[in-house]
């Protein structure tokens, strides 16, 4: 039953972050949207090198 309380909780969480970024967002223009399309990429790289590491140490290896 708890876990249905979570799931429910975080369901309405999703729906006003939506619902709440589609009224108060602003769009980005072209050029930030290049940048972010160039750090993006490098960050996602990086978290998951992290993420491995991570596994490797508490795990004791592969």
């Amino acid at each position: 039953m708890t876990i249905l309380i979570i799931l429910g909780m975080l369901f309405l969480a999703l729906i006003l972050m939506v619902v709440l970024g589609e009224r108060f967002a602003k769009p980005i223009d072209q050029q930030q949207q290049a940048k972010y399309s160039k750090i993006l990429p490098i960050l996602v790289f990086i978290m998951l090198i992290a993420a491995l590491i991570k596994a490797v140490v508490e795990n004791g290896g592969f």
